[in-house]
Formats: structure tokens, sequence, C-alpha cells
């Protein structure tokens, strides 16, 4: 496509600041190689915005984002995931990257996601929302109800990724420490049944009309603790990304055409992640991730780049379909 101004977001608010700003750094710089005007800006800790580590930049809503035509907002977890920043940009009046309000708002919270999912009847593991609330007033009680899962489990805070807060529990005397971990982080939190079978991924790209990538499969190294925890994923060696994943046809054509659905019902756009479970022929859908790691050799660009889409030319058709869905909602009068 034309070249264009993009401006690249990272960092942010979020306990997953530094994954995004690894990710950020990367796909700047995959964006130059494809010819476009990149400006950085850093997202801190503490919620300012800055230009390349210069003064905060100022925004005004309505005018757009100064110097840029599409804002790639490669950030992870609360405020910048969640559909906080899509709302941001929607009120500059800017074309973005990715997902909008209301689809990051629904995936990056995975009990309402699971809760969809199930209302729709696609697969998934057995799952209990917890909220810190009822922990508080009968944790024996909520415990007991948990157990009925089976062991082991996975209790998670429910509005975190990159597997952060995460506990696997393989006795029933853990689960009380396990939700204080996780709902240390949010106050919710969601508990889900361990399944059997492989770990495999796929990538989507698209907006009306997504695609599916070839499916990989995450193998563990060995000693990694025996599932993919943060260490496993952001570890040097940590994982190998098997692709095309070892699974059957008729399963891998399962994975992909789920992978499509899940996108699609949940109002997704540019690009995500889905993650999922498979046993012989059984395709369970685990979460979508709608700005997954970013980085050249991250899961969702290391999954396109097998299906024949190299990291610069990924990224600029992320860009060209950020400019087609901004003018696409343009001529809609809402």
């Amino acid at each position: 496509m034309t070249p264009v101004r993009v401006a690249v977001l990272g960092g942010g608010r979020s306990s997953e600041h530094e994954v995004s700003l690894a990710s950020a750094a990367s796909v700047a710089a995959g964006l130059r190689v494809a010819g476009h005007d990149v400006q950085e800006v850093t997202i801190t800790r503490d919620g300012v915005w800055r230009l390349r580590g210069s003064e905060a930049i100022s925004l005004e809503p309505g005018r757009g984002f100064p110097g840029a035509d599409v804002v790639f907002p490669v950030l992870h977890g609360p405020f910048g995931e969640d559909g906080t920043v899509q709302g941001l940009l929607e009120c500059l009046g800017v074309a973005y990257v990715g997902a909008g309000v209301q689809a990051s708002a629904l995936c990056m919270d995975k009990v309402v996601f699971k809760e969809l999912m199930a209302s729709a009847g696609v697969p998934q593991v057995g799952y209990r929302a917890v909220r810190a609330a009822r922990v508080a007033r009968e944790p024996d009680a909520v415990v007991r109800e948990l157990a009925a899962l089976g062991l082991p489990v996975f209790v998670k805070p429910a509005r975190l990724g990159s597997s952060v807060g995460i506990v696997r529990v393989e006795e029933e005397g853990g689960l009380g420490a396990a939700l204080l971990e996780a709902l240390a982080h949010d106050p919710l939190a969601i508990v889900e049944a361990a399944a059997t079978g492989l770990e495999v991924e796929c990538s989507v790209l698209g907006n009306d009309e997504p695609v599916a990538s070839e499916p990989g499969e995450i193998l563990l190294a060995a000693g990694a603790g025996g599932w993919y925890d943060y260490e496993a994923k952001y570890t040097p060696g940590g994982m190998q990304l098997v692709v095309p994943a070892r699974i059957g046809e008729a399963a891998r054509e399962r994975v992909r055409e789920l992978a499509v659905e899940v996108f699609t019902r949940v109002g997704c756009s540019g690009l995500a992640r889905v993650d999922f479970f498979v046993d012989g022929e059984q395709v369970l859908v685990n979460e979508l991730n709608t700005m997954p790691g970013f980085t050249e050799t991250s899961v969702f660009g290391a999954l396109f780049a097998a299906s024949g889409i190299p990291y610069p030319e990924l990224l600029d058709q992320l860009v060209a379909l950020a400019l087609e869905r901004y003018a696409a909602l343009a001529a809609y009068r809402f």
C-alpha cells in the first residue's frame, strides 16, 4: 500500500508494560521496513504519553492524532487492550489497528468472553467466575464449589494477559492461596478446569472477511514447569512453536473454522490470536487475544509467516485494514 504516517503506542499502565515495549519496538521496525513513516509513542507506567521520551504530547478530541494517519496501539492488558485506549482513539477521530471498543472490552474479560461462547454453544473447558467480595465473605463455600471442577485447575485474574497472576492448583488445599494471588491483580478471577491434549494457537487477519493462519502447537522446553506460564512465554528457549501443529487434518480445519467464527462472533477487526486445546479430534476454545505479543518471533506473526505472509507485509496489511475499517464506519451516520 501507499506509505502512510503511523503512530506506534507501547508501554502502558498494566503489568504487561515491558512486554508491550518489546512488541512496539518490533512493530515500529517492521513498519519502517514496509516503507511507512513511523513515530514511536511511549505510555509511561503512570499513564503519560510521550513521543520518544520527550515532553508529553497533547491530544484534542476530534482533531485526530498529531502527525499520524493511523495509530497502532501495541498495548497489552488493562488500560490499553481493554477498550479504554480504543475509546480515546475513537474520540480523537483517527484510524487505528485492531479491535474496536466493544470487542476489546469483551475479549479482555475472560468471564464475559466465556459466557458469550457458552451461549453460542462454542466448545470450551469448564470454568467458574469468582469475585473478591464473595471470597472475603464465604471463602470455604467458594473452595468447595471450585473443587467440583476437578483437579488440577488454573486460577487466573479475569482481565490480565501474558499469564500474569496465574496459578496451577494440584490440590484442593492450594485453592485459597491461588485465589488470593489472582484477586491481588483483579477483583474478578476465573477458575478453569485443566484440559487434556495439545495447546494450539491460530492467528486471524481481516475485517469483514477474516482468514485464519496455519495452526501452530506450543511445545514447552524440558523443565518449563508443565504449562505455558509467564517464564515459558518470555524466557528464551522456554517454548517452541511447532508449525504446522501435530494434529489431524479434521482437527486442523476445525481450529481454523472456530478461530474465524469466534473472531466474527465477538466483532473483532484487524487481528487476533485464538488459543485452543486439541485432543484427537476434540477442539476446545480457550481464549482470544485482540493484541497478542507482536515481536517478529511472537506466535501471531510467526504463524502468518509460516502461512506465507512475511512480518513487514503483515504489518502493512494491518495498517490497510485499519484505514479500510475507518472509512467504512465513516459512511454511517450513527
